[in-house]
C-alpha cells in the first residue's frame, strides 16, 4: 500500500513506519540459512520498494523476540539503495538512563539513516518520478463490529457494491444494509488501560478535558489528544 501512495503523489519521498510486536513468521521446517515464505515475501517487498523513493522504518515492541532483525536487516540482497532500518525500541527504553535521553536516544535511532536515504533518492533520480511498478491498491476500512462504521466522510474509499443474493442461500456473514447484532469488541487488557499510548512505558498520569490520558512527560508538550485529536485546554494530574 506504501508503494502505491507513494506513485500517487507523484513520487514524493515518504517514510513507511511499522510498528511490530514480532519478527516475520519462521515455520520451524525451515532450514538454517534459509528463509520462511513469509520472510521471502518480506524480502522481496523490501526489495522492491527500492525502486521509489519511500524509507522503511520498523520498530519493535515488546518482547520479540528481535535476535534475527539485526541479521536480517544486513543480509536483504541488492536494492536500489539501502532503503531499511530497525529500531528495538524496547531496548532502548529498558536502559538505565533519563526519559528523555531515551526519546532522543529512539529519535536519533529511527531517523539516523533517513538524510542519506532521501540523497540516494535524489542521485537515482527517483525522487519525483512516476515508476509505474507499484501495484494498483485499495486501502482497506479499519475493523469495527458496528455498520455504522462503514459511513466515512472521507472519500477515499467507495461504497462497496450489493450484489444480490441467491433466495435459496444465507450467509453466515452480515450483508450490507441487513440490520444485525454487533460482536462486541475484545475487552483491553488491564496493562494497556494503564500505560500510556505513547511512550508505551509510563502509567498514564494524566488526564484531558476529553477524557484521554497519557503519562506527564508526554502529555506536557501535546497540542491535541494523541487519541481523538481534540485540542487540549485542560490538563489533570492524577495520583
Amino acid at each position: 500500500m506504501a508503494m502505491t501512495i507513494v506513485e500517487q503523489s507523484g513520487g514524493q519521498y515518504h517514510v513507511l513506519l511499522i510498528i511490530a510486536d514480532g519478527q516475520v513468521t519462521r515455520s520451524v521446517d525451515t532450514a538454517s540459512g534459509q528463509l520462511s515464505s513469509q520472510e521471502q515475501k518480506t524480502v522481496d517487498a523490501i526489495v522492491k520498494a527500492s525502486e521509489l523513493p519511500l524509507s522503511i522504518v520498523l520498530v519493535g515492541v515488546g518482547d520479540g523476540p528481535w535476535d534475527m532483525m539485526k541479521e536480517f536487516d544486513d543480509n536483504i540482497p541488492s536494492r536500489a539503495f539501502d532503503n531499511f532500518q530497525f529500531v528495538n525500541f524496547s531496548e532502548i527504553m529498558s536502559k538505565n538512563m533519563a526519559q528523555s535521553r531515551k526519546e532522543a536516544a529512539f529519535a536519533l535511532s529511527a531517523l539516523m539513516e533517513i538524510p542519506q536515504q532521501y540523497k540516494a533518492t535524489v542521485e537515482l533520480g527517483i525522487l519525483g518520478r512516476r515508476s509505474s511498478k507499484s501495484p494498483n491498491r485499495v486501502p482497506l476500512p479499519p475493523p469495527s463490529a458496528s455498520h455504522d462504521a462503514y459511513s466515512y466522510s472521507s472519500k477515499s474509499f467507495s461504497k462497496p457494491t450489493t450484489y444480490p443474493q441467491s433466495s435459496s442461500s444465507s450467509s453466515a456473514y452480515p450483508q450490507y444494509g441487513t440490520p444485525h447484532t454487533a460482536t462486541p469488541a475484545a475487552p483491553s487488557s488491564t496493562y494497556d488501560n494503564q500505560v500510556c499510548p505513547i511512550c508505551l512505558v509510563n502509567p498514564k498520569d494524566m488526564a484531558f478535558g476529553c477524557g484521554h490520558q497519557t503519562c506527564c512527560d508526554c502529555g506536557q508538550s501535546l497540542e491535541s489528544c494523541p487519541i481523538c485529536r481534540t485540542p487540549i485546554t485542560t490538563r489533570i494530574k492524577l495520583y
